[in-house]
């Protein structure tokens, strides 16, 4: 399972413009009480709303983060930088060298969405993949146990029930980055848009072995996904992962096309550990594996590189339309952030405490649209993260400041 953060962001050396904007929306939640005599740690966390709900969805994960790193004995240090449609209005340019810069120099990044009606989403497009191709180089997609939101999966509940899944995407090589790609005519005089798929050997090692080691850690299931029976790429990729499998024999390795995974994601998905695909492949396994428990909203990312600091991120994009009513589902924020404790800062107490605080309140009943079903209690964004700081509040014992 994954978890969340909790944040308090301090605006420094942004447009008066953007400050006055995002003051009403990153407000901070009451008294927080520090299990820790003194912290002990000092971080600072790069904090990018962006566009639409990313700016209702990181305040919750912010207030989430604050509270539970306090809990710890943590001293996090906040900074609000501008991405996206929001600094392409204000600056002129959607990632601003301060922000390329900023994130770079921080332990972790919390990004919100990318993407805004009124600009062009391929501009867009690219500069959330040019921060992720600077700062981090592979992706991870967590979906934890949904076991509590069977009623609300577009599956058959026990197919939903017990579903646990770690997908490992690669991010800077295969389609979406090869080289040529552009546009031409052909003989015909027809117009072609063409791109190129292409892996190198030490691109598929790479990502394959940080797999390889998170499947150990799990439950040491390894199902890699490719299309081997086409791609030159696909078949040099299943190449390079079944030779490495080699030096993990404690590791159960599987092969499946892109198309048979696809199928078995929604036919058995509990045969699923840890997933490894490509940049391409595992775009579309992400999406379609946030149904089983029935929304986007549910399903965090982690992007880390070997050194740069990693970008957690929740998968649901900036929703324009769902922007400023206090529908949208804040716990894939949420969970981004406890991604951000366990891989981003190695805090794995703090991740635990945010996704204990997540169970809980799902046991509790509380639900946002897009999970809610009959006999739970309907709550908006801003209530979820409410409930979120209480439960997090309320596990903490007086005696010792431990989880209850």
């Amino acid at each position: 399972m994954a978890g969340a953060l909790g944040l308090h962001v301090i605006t420094t050396q942004l447009p008066v413009a953007f400050i006055s904007a995002t003051k009403q929306t990153f407000r901070r939640a009451s008294v927080i009480r520090c299990a820790a005599n003194t912290p002990n740690k000092r971080y600072t966390i790069a904090v990018l709303p962006g566009d639409g709900v990313g700016k209702e969805v990181v305040p919750v994960a912010v207030d989430a983060l604050r509270l539970a790193g306090s809990l710890e004995g943590l001293d996090l240090r906040f900074e609000e930088l501008l991405i996206g449609g929001v600094a392409l209005e204000l600056v002129g340019v959607p990632l601003p060298e301060e922000t390329l810069r900023k994130a770079k120099q921080s332990d972790a990044v919390l990004l919100g969405a990318v993407g805004w009606h009124v600009l062009i989403i391929v501009d867009l497009y690219l500069t959330d993949a040019s921060l992720f191709i600077t700062v981090g180089n592979l992706i991870f997609f967590e979906l934890w146990d949904v076991s509590q939101l069977v009623d609300s999966t577009y599956l058959r509940k026990d197919t939903a029930e017990g579903v646990d899944i770690m997908i490992i995407r690669e991010l800077t090589g295969g389609i979406y980055n090869a080289h040529p790609r552009g546009f031409t005519t052909n003989e015909q005089g027809d117009e072609v848009g063409f791109c190129t798929e292409s892996y190198s050997a030490s691109e598929v090692d790479h990502i394959a072995r940080v797999a390889f080691d998170i499947a150990k850690q799990r439950r040491s299931k390894l199902c890699s996904v490719d299309k081997a029976t086409i791609l030159e790429g696909s078949m040099l990729w299943r190449k390079r992962v079944t030779a490495m499998a080699l030096e993990y024999p404690e590791v159960e390795v599987s092969h499946l096309l892109i198309d048979t995974a696809a199928m078995d994601l929604v036919r058995y998905p509990r045969q699923f550990d840890t997933i490894l695909t490509g940049v391409m492949f595992g775009d579309i396994l992400s999406d379609l594996a946030a149904m089983i428990p029935g929304s986007v909203g549910l399903l965090p990312s982690a992007a880390l590189g070997d050194s740069e600091p990693g970008i957690f991120e929740p998968v649901h994009g900036s929703a324009p339309k769902h922007y400023g009513k206090d529908t949208v589902n804040p716990l894939a924020a949420l969970l981004s952030a406890a991604m951000l404790f366990r891989y981003g800062l190695k805090e794995e107490n703090a991740a635990q405490r945010i996704e204990k605080a997540v169970s809980d309140v799902l046991d509790r009943g509380f639900r946002t649209r897009d999970i809610h079903t009959p006999g739970t209690t309907l709550v908006g964004c801003k209530r979820m993260g409410e409930e979120i700081l209480r439960s997090l509040d309320a596990r903490v014992s007086v005696s010792n400041g431990s989880l209850v």
